[in-house]
């Protein structure tokens, strides 16, 4: 069942910034140079420069132009509106808007239609927003303060009273996972996930979290993509995800959803989920 989660306020810290200087932070964030953007953009560099210093005021359909080849997020493409002096474009509904009906529908049926192996939904700062059955099966040992709402998947993940000391490869699945908070800060400049950085990358090794991972035989998977090797009373259980998001979304909330979706990276893990929840 979907969880609707609290919307967060819009961002604070563009306030008392200008479109100007927000539109300089941006290109230098997408490592750009003055022409590169200009060329995509196709005006001049120096109507660019003159809109990066304020000596020309850019039109809506201008911030909107120089947004969409900068890639900047669709909550970040308001804000960008507002310092212009123009009306936010982009709306972020609640997941029970009626709106966003058939989106929670298309959730529900990727999310259960993947049963019995787990996937899940996420919001842009890893909160869960919904999962299957079967995520709450391997949750086994969690400490009960990291399944209060809001749930954080990282924190989950990485906590070590979270599904660290479970996790046999954990050093390398750490890895993975901070490189992918990493890539998620610079593409949107988000405190929150910069915050949330700071505090994954302060917590102790779990005792015992990936013991013996460096003579454990790497999965068959490993030469592809990462795995998830859970150690679980039914043995390791080893897994490989892909992540679904909504296509040329126009509202926020659906912009910031992902769905993880896990797959058994072997016969003997495919065995085990089917065997913990039958049809």
């Amino acid at each position: 069942m979907i969880t609707t989660l609290p919307l967060a306020s819009p961002s604070s810290r563009h306030a008392a910034r200008s479109a100007s200087d927000l539109l300089r932070e941006w290109r230098l964030r997408r490592r750009m140079s003055q022409l590169d953007l200009a060329c995509e953009a196709e005006i001049s560099t120096r109507h660019l420069s003159f809109l990066e210093t304020g000596r020309s005021q850019p039109s809506r359909e201008m911030l909107l132009r120089l947004a969409e080849r900068l890639d900047i997020p669709l909550r970040e493409r308001n804000a960008l509106l507002m310092a212009g002096g123009f009306a936010p474009l982009f709306p972020e509904r609640a997941l029970d808007d009626p709106a966003l009906q058939a989106a929670r529908a298309a959730i529900e049926q990727i999310l259960t239609g993947h049963e019995p192996f787990p996937a899940l939904a996420i919001d842009r700062h890893w909160n869960l927003v919904s999962a299957n059955r079967v995520i709450a099966l391997l949750l086994t040992g969690v400490a009960p303060e990291l399944l209060a709402a809001p749930v954080n998947v990282m924190r989950l993940s990485l906590h070590p009273q979270g599904l660290a000391p479970r996790i046999v490869n954990f050093p390398e699945w750490r890895r993975h996972m901070l490189d992918r908070l990493r890539q998620q800060i610079a593409l949107s400049a988000d405190p929150v996930l910069i915050d949330l950085m700071k505090e994954l990358q302060s917590y102790p090794e779990p005792a015992g979290a990936g013991a013996g991972s460096d003579a454990h035989p790497a999965s068959p998977y490993a030469a592809v993509a990462v795995p998830f090797q859970l150690a679980t009373d039914r043995g390791t259980l080893s897994f490989f995800s892909t992540t679904t998001i909504f296509g040329t979304p126009v509202d926020i909330t659906l912009s910031e959803l992902a769905m993880e979706c896990f797959f058994p990276a072997n016969a003997e893990t495919s065995a085990a989920l089917r065997a913990m929840l039958p049809d």
